[in-house]
């Protein structure tokens, strides 16, 4: 009998019993080692975030206009399960995002409007602050040169060149909105068919379409907390202004808006220009104070609020949000900066949720819930120990 597992030499007979050669190895290939896969993906996320920072101007509308229409996705949904017809679902989500779109950007306006003014009126107070300022510096040993260069940055011409440099001009502006507009237009009428896309795809694609719909229903959660949370806190910052005299207390109402959407570093982005006008117009009792409510306010609405509703929805460590941050700011600029936490969820579920060979890294990304649980159990089981051993009698 022939050997199983095995080939006749080349020349024998079937079955004669000739010597035989053994069948090659058909298992498959392993992949590549960690290491090189490790730098192969590393490599390629360089080339994408340089691709992405290259074309920035048509990238960062068409990511905010994706964020957009899944947060107001569920509208359409409402509407076509008590029978609106398709088209009028598709307009009505569109004209939605249009009109909260529209409203922000007037309201961004109107207190962008305010902030020349304040400027040249405390532009005396400002040269004087700068002054000090160096003098201080000097004393500290810094040098002519570089004292001189901070000082020049309270030149209030300075100043609003630095934000309308960071905004864009107004020809850059309307053409980021004209492609929000349009592609928000699209992606409404083609978010029409993803309910049926979805359930078809998910006989073959079971996992990714399970990671699709969990990041959509985590990224509006924490949209819609973080926007609803951020107009709170927004009031409540600009009515303490108020009644503190701080000038400007709906521009930077405003820009504490904005700051709820940037993790860790908003507070104090949001913080820095009410207190220093807040030192120019009432001296250091009124900054102190607009510190005070700033903190308080921030503490309660993100700190206590915020962090209980979007948490698991978020689940990354304070690490990779804090380095999200600096990442997507420099590759597609201010509005990396307000969609860090969504787009760092978008590259999570592309890589890790829907691979369920790669899920594990979740705990290494911050998704630390049973983790907490386990380091609960054993910290009271060192307790329950340490009060045995106390309450033992002595041998």
């Amino acid at each position: 009998m022939g050997t199983v597992g095995a080939v006749p030499a080349p020349g024998s007979a079937p079955g004669s019993g000739a010597t035989v050669i053994p069948a090659p190895n058909l298992a498959p290939p392993r992949g590549l080692p960690r290491g090189d896969a490790i730098l192969i993906g590393l490599a390629g996320a360089t080339v994408v975030a340089f691709g992405l920072a290259a074309i920035r101007s048509i990238a960062a509308p068409v990511l905010l206009a994706l964020i957009l229409t899944i947060c107001v996705h569920p509208l359409r949904n409402a509407l076509e399960r008590r029978g609106v017809p398709r088209g009028l679902a598709t307009g009505s989500v569109a004209a939605a995002v249009f009109l909260d779109l529209g409203g922000f950007m007037v309201a961004l306006l109107l207190a962008l409007a305010q902030f020349p003014t304040l400027l040249n009126q405390y532009s005396t107070e400002l040269a004087e602050m700068a002054a000090a300022l160096g003098v201080v510096l000097t004393n500290f040993g810094v040098g002519t040169e570089q004292v001189q260069t901070i000082v020049s940055g309270f030149d209030p011409e300075r100043i609003a060149a630095f934000v309308t440099n960071l905004l864009g001009n107004v020809a850059g502006l309307t053409g980021t909105l004209v492609v929000i507009v349009t592609t928000l237009l699209l992606m409404a009428m083609d978010a029409s068919y993803l309910h049926t896309l979805l359930r078809e795809l998910e006989p073959a694609r079971p996992s990714l379409v399970d990671a699709l719909r969990t990041y959509g229903s985590n990224v509006r959660r924490y949209m819609v907390t973080t926007t609803v949370l951020g107009v709170v806190q927004g009031a409540l910052n600009s009515l303490a202004l108020v009644l503190l005299s701080v000038p400007g207390a709906f521009l930077w109402g405003v820009l504490s808006f904005l700051g709820s959407f940037i993790p860790n570093l908003g507070y104090l982005v949001a913080l820095i220009p009410p207190v220093t006008f807040g030192f120019l117009e009432g001296g250091w009792e009124t900054a102190i104070a607009v510190v005070i409510v700033y903190t308080l306010v921030n503490a309660i609405v993100q700190g206590a609020i915020q962090s209980r509703l979007v948490s698991n929805a978020v689940a990354l460590s304070q690490t990779i949000t804090f380095v999200s941050l600096l990442v997507w700011s420099a590759i597609i600029g201010p509005i990396g900066a307000l969609l860090a936490t969504p787009l760092t969820l978008l590259m999570r579920m592309l890589l890790v949720d829907s691979d369920p060979a790669a899920r594990w890294l979740r705990l290494l990304l911050g998704d630390v819930t049973a983790t907490r649980a386990l380091m609960a159990s054993e910290s009271a089981a060192r307790k329950a120990s340490r009060r045995a051993r106390k309450t033992a009698p002595d041998a």
